[in-house]
C-alpha cells in the first residue's frame, strides 16, 4: 500500500483511480466478467479480495457491541478539484482537514462515491454513498463513510456535479469555487466503527471504517445523475469474520 507521505493526490490516485490492465489481465469493474466476485481472479495482485477475511463492505446490523465512538471532524472549505476517474466521481480537498479518534488524527485527501451505498443496514442500502478518505501522518487510512437519501438537494454535492466531467477525465481545479466538506455530514456524527478493507482492488486491508449512522439527503436528480455518470459501483457486503463491529448507543 502507498501511503500519504508521497501526497495525498497520489495517494488517491493509486488507490481509488479506474484500474489499469494488470499484464495480460482484464482490469475490474462491475461487469459480470470483472466484477466483485472476479476481481480475486482477475490478477495476482487482487488476490486479497478473494482471500482477505477483513474485507469491506459489511451490513452494519451485524454489529457485536455498542458504545459512542469519540469522533471530532475538523473540515475546512478549500479549491475545488473533481475528476471523473472512470468507476467513480472525485473531490480531492487541500491540506487543513482532518478527524480525530481514538488518538488519531487522520489528514482529509479526497470523497468519492457509489451508487448504491456499499454497507448495508439490515439488507437496506442507501441509492448513494460517499467515501471521505483520510490517511494519518504514519500512513494509516481512515474512511468516514456517509449514506445520502432521497430529499432536498445538497449544495455541495452540486458543485461536485457541476464540474464532473461526463466521461473520465484528470482532476481540474475549479477557479473561483470553493467546497465545504462539512456540506456532506449529518449533524449527528455517530458512527459505527470496525477495521476492514478498501473496497476496490487490491482490497487492502487494515483501513480503519467510520460509518455515520444518521444519513444526508441529496435530490433525486443529484442521485440520477450520480448513477448515470457511475453506474452500479457498488461491492456486495463481505463476511464480518468475528471481528468487532461498534454500533452507537
Amino acid at each position: 500500500m502507498v501511503y500519504r507521505r508521497i501526497s495525498g493526490t497520489v495517494l488517491a490516485a493509486l488507490l481509488f483511480t479506474t484500474p489499469a490492465v494488470a499484464g495480460h489481465h482484464k482490469p475490474y469493474g462491475y461487469g459480470a466478467d470483472n466484477g466483485p466476485e472476479k476481481w480475486g481472479q482477475l490478477s495476482d495482485k487482487y488476490a486479497l479480495c478473494e482471500s482477505g477475511d477483513m474485507q469491506s463492505p459489511i451490513d452494519l446490523a451485524n454489529a457485536n457491541a455498542r458504545g459512542n465512538v469519540a469522533l471530532a471532524v475538523k473540515y475546512q472549505a478549500g479549491p475545488l478539484t473533481v475528476s471523473n476517474k472512470g468507476l467513480t466521481i472525485q473531490a480531492d480537498f487541500a491540506a487543513g482537514s482532518s478527524m480525530t479518534s481514538g488518538g488519531a488524527t487522520y489528514n482529509l485527501i479526497q470523497i468519492h462515491f457509489h451508487t448504491p451505498s456499499e454497507h448495508a443496514i439490515s439488507g437496506k442500502r442507501y441509492p448513494l454513498t460517499g467515501h471521505f478518505v483520510h490517511a494519518t501522518e504514519g500512513g494509516k487510512l481512515g474512511v468516514l463513510g456517509v449514506m445520502f437519501e432521497e430529499g432536498a438537494v445538497n449544495a455541495e454535492l452540486g458543485k461536485i456535479l457541476a464540474a464532473a466531467s461526463s466521461e473520465k477525465s484528470e482532476p481540474a481545479t475549479i477557479s473561483g469555487q470553493m467546497i465545504d466538506p462539512n456540506g456532506m455530514l449529518p449533524a449527528d456524527r455517530s458512527v459505527y466503527r470496525y477495521m476492514g478493507s478498501l473496497t476496490t482492488p487490491p482490497c487492502s486491508e487494515g483501513v480503519n471504517w467510520f460509518v455515520l449512522k444518521a444519513p444526508i439527503t441529496a435530490s433525486a436528480d443529484q442521485i440520477a445523475v450520480f448513477q448515470t455518470l457511475m453506474g452500479d459501483s457498488a461491492r456486495p457486503v463481505r463476511a464480518l469474520n468475528n471481528r468487532l463491529v461498534v454500533a452507537p448507543e
